[in-house]
């Protein structure tokens, strides 16, 4: 956050040692935000299941994405502790499922590519627990308004936030459009060898038409005698 060069001249060395820690402290909250991201292979006819152990009264949020493979889709569910299924969906491309948890125990998440016999595919999810932290202490039950300083960092805390969410979705989408350019590219390589060969059996059958038409014909044996 740009400041003016007056206030920057006229702030102590404490204000600036405090801005530099909310700051930072922003940063921190920003990039370390409870979570777990993997990038996963699923072959064909296949299912991965993951399970979490989460208390009673908490929220998390499942987000995943077909990266490559077949048509991009692929089924996921998810189970409580029960075995109650709370969320399904077939053949998606992605999607997001938030969810409070109304008990305590095992939750599990599975995808699943029981429906492909031939198409791998690369799954990426995001799998977020618990809200997160207030940047400030005490932020949730001030009865003041923020002051400049800190409204700042909050600004810069929600920045940081967009720009690493964005990161995440430019990320998968450029792999995705460099799966299907590689697929693509394949395609054009095998029709090129397809192109070439029936050219290749083309041009040496009209060779040898072409030969039997000047290809004198001499007469039999028998027929001379005569």
């Amino acid at each position: 956050v740009a400041m003016p060069s007056a206030v920057r001249v006229a702030m102590p060395s404490a204000v600036r040692v405090a801005v530099r820690a909310l700051c930072l402290a922003a940063l921190l909250g920003a990039l370390g935000a409870g979570g777990t991201e993997l990038t996963l292979e699923l072959p064909d006819s296949a299912q991965r299941c993951f399970h979490q152990e989460l208390e009673s009264g908490i929220k998390f949020t499942l987000d995943y994405q077909v990266i490559s493979g077949g048509h991009y889709d692929v089924d996921c569910y998810v189970e409580d502790p029960n075995g109650k299924t709370i969320y399904q969906e077939t053949k998606k491309q992605y999607d997001s499922f938030p969810h409070h948890t109304e008990v305590k125990g095992v939750y599990t998440f599975c995808f699943s590519n029981e429906f492909s016999t031939f198409s791998h595919k690369i799954v990426y999810f995001d799998f977020q627990v618990g809200d997160e932290p207030p940047i400030l202490p005490d932020m949730n039950n001030r009865v003041t308004a923020l002051t400049q300083l800190e409204s700042a960092c909050v600004t810069i805390h929600e920045m940081l936030n967009a720009v690493i969410d964005s990161q995440t979705h430019y990320r998968l989408r450029e792999a995705q459009d460099r799966s299907r350019a590689e697929e693509l590219n394949g395609r054009v390589s095998y029709w090129s060898v397809g192109e070439t060969l029936i050219l290749f059996v083309v041009s040496i059958g009209q060779v040898m038409l072409l030969k039997s038409f000047f290809t004198e014909k001499r007469p039999s044996s028998g027929m001379a005698g005569t």
